[in-house]
């Protein structure tokens, strides 16, 4: 994993661009009243900046005239100034601090968005840790660039320009030997800015990987535990973590380095002009204010270039972050909805076809998960889908929700091939038990009305009666109303199961697919769930597929599954009477292999 995240830093060649950061303009742009605010407190607060120096010069030499009046009024507007600057500088702060926090909550959302539609083959080549890496640390990283880098570093550039500009109108001569430390400045920002922006953006994507391997590992700290791998797990995260920290201190040590030349540079070249013009007052051509005046301005544009050049480094960085999110935003989906959707003939009726279907995973295309499936499911049979592990029936019940599209041939809902429809509008006709459920971190009843959010609370209680669910459920001590935990701590994995039954039964869809439903139920709860599934069968087109033959033996036909083929259908005592595959099963299952099914 480290080797692959060094390989792709070096892929994605870093941002060379600061205009990677033009990115988020998008998200800019519906601000622009906001924007245009900040911009003209920004300006403002610049302008004052520049002023000031002026006022002192007017103090200093009217100190040295001895002009009483003239000297308080001078010191009245310094005051007036000052004053002006500081309630500048506070609007401008919350303007652009404003508009930082709106526009990072907008990509966020953005991100989550595109992310939570993507199908599950994107997933196969990215962490999940990853994504959430950037959902949250890029994101802070452009927060601070929007909300402060980008607003000190325009104010910086106005300082230095309106200083230059100004130090040339106070004395040309001293402004002309200024100018000339500018190349020598300018040459150690360019060389190490090109090192800082790869350093930057390779430490963001080892944050990035030692975030997703602590979430794998923490989303399976009981498997972590179980095995006794807890030394070994950290090992692999403190692994990973102190290559980022490496990356870190890396480009912190660069940029300190960048930060000490630069500085050095600008205030040795800053000292000497100023001993010129400490000379030209000796020799009166030039008076105290005047120089005292060049000096405040000199530092005001030693201190922006300094600035700029800690700035160029974090807008680097946020560079790199927004590319990363950019990424994510344009990230092509091999699952993809068509401009004009066709629209399912109300009422569904949930009659299903493979034709001709041939899939591989994206993960592992050498290996073909089904191979020419040609299956027809009538509206209102139950099928149910058997056969040895990783022979095809649970692709089966993935590619029917079209998380993937098959490499060839096509699937049909009432006669209409799933890529013409759109993906939210067929999928509200399906209601999925999978082989393992997800439970959310919120209350039983919450958990059960994801089914169907405006369900009422009898409607909830109903569907838990008939996953036989209703008795453990209101013996908790809250109730349906008791938070489970996290992915369901709290609950066995036959409660997980009956809440994602009930889940499927308050959907009440035309179509219900049971991934392995009853697996990790005991026998009485499993007789009693088998009961409400037969009673939703008879009224909607049903696919199990299921490992315990005794939960399919009532199906109107059965289909067996073998290295991604079908090798037999039909009922439960045909298939034994034939022999082959399924015979064989029951033997082991129904006899302990002892005799004939």
């Amino acid at each position: 994993m480290a080797d692959r995240t060094l390989q792709d830093a070096a892929e994605r060649e870093k941002s060379k661009r600061i205009s990677a950061l033009g990115g988020l303009w998008p998200y800019i742009t519906p601000y622009k009243r906001l924007l245009v605010a900040a911009f003209v407190a920004l300006v403002l607060t610049a302008c004052i900046s520049l002023i000031l120096p002026i006022a002192v010069r007017r103090v200093v030499d009217g100190f040295q005239a001895s002009e009483t009046l003239m000297l308080d009024n001078y010191f009245g507007a310094a005051l007036a100034i000052a004053l002006l600057l500081a309630l500048g500088t506070g609007l401008r702060y919350y303007l652009v601090t404003r508009l930082g926090e709106r526009v990072v909550t907008d990509i966020r959302k953005a991100v989550f968005a595109r992310m939570v539609r993507m199908s599950p083959a994107f997933f196969e080549n990215i962490m999940t840790g990853e994504v959430l890496s950037r959902i949250t640390t890029d994101t802070t990283l452009i927060l601070s660039v929007i909300g402060s880098s980008i607003s000190v570093a325009l104010r910086n550039v106005l300082i230095f320009l309106g200083g230059l500009v100004l130090m040339l109108f106070t004395s040309a001569k001293l402004t002309g030997l200024v100018l000339l430390i500018v190349p020598v400045v300018i040459i150690p920002i360019v060389v190490l800015g090109r090192r800082l922006r790869k350093l930057s953006r390779e430490n963001q994507e080892w944050i990035a990987n030692s975030s997703g391997n602590a979430s794998e590992a923490l989303l399976s700290a009981q498997t972590v535990q179980a095995f006794t791998a807890e030394s070994a797990t950290t090992a692999r995260f403190d692994t990973v973590t102190e290559k980022s920290f490496d990356s870190a201190r890396i480009r912190i040590g660069t940029r300190a380095a960048m930060t000490v030349i630069v500085i050095a540079l600008i205030f040795s070249g800053v000292v000497g002009v100023l001993w010129i013009g400490a000379r030209d007052v000796s020799g009166n051509t030039m008076s105290v204010g005047e120089l005292v005046q060049f000096v405040i301005y000199a530092i005001m544009v030693a201190g922006a270039v300094g600035a700029l050049s800690e700035i160029w480094g974090e807008l680097q960085r946020a560079a790199g972050a927004t590319e990363r999110l950019m990424e994510l935003l344009s990230a092509t989906d091999s699952v993809t909805d068509p401009a004009k959707p066709q629209q399912l003939a109300r009422p569904v009726r949930g009659d299903i076809r493979f034709e001709g279907v041939r899939f591989s995973y994206p993960s592992r295309p050498e290996t073909s998960a089904l191979d020419h499936i040609d299956l027809h499911i009538a509206a209102g049979e139950t099928v149910a889908l058997v056969g040895p592990s990783g022979a095809g029936k649970s692709t089966i019940i993935q590619l029917l929700q079209r998380f993937y599209d098959p490499q060839a041939g096509r699937i049909t809902l009432d006669g209409i091939p799933l890529p013409e429809l759109a993906r939210a509008d067929f999928r509200q006709f399906l209601a999925l038990v999978p082989q393992d459920p997800v439970i959310f971190a919120a209350s039983a009843r919450d958990n059960i009305r994801f089914g169907r959010p405006e369900a009422t609370d009898a409607e909830v209680e109903a569907a838990a009666r008939a996953a036989a669910a209703y008795d453990f459920l209101a013996a908790l001590p809250q109730g349906f109303d008791t938070y489970v935990g996290e992915r369901g701590i709290m609950l066995s994995g036959g409660q997980k199961q009956r809440i994602a039954i009930a889940r499927a039964i308050l959907r009440d869809t035309p179509v219900l697919l049971l991934d392995e439903a009853t697996s990790a139920l005991d026998a009485e709860s499993e007789r009693l769930v088998q009961g409400a599934v037969d009673d939703m069968a008879r009224s909607r087109t049903t696919l199990i597929v299921a490992h315990r033959l005794a939960t399919v033996k009532k199906a109107d036909r059965i289909v067996v599954f073998d290295a991604g083929r079908i090798v037999a259908q039909g009922t439960h005592a045909a298939l034994v009477a034939e022999g082959g595959l399924y015979a064989r099963l029951a033997k082991l299952q129904f006899t302990d292999g002892a005799g004939a099914a």
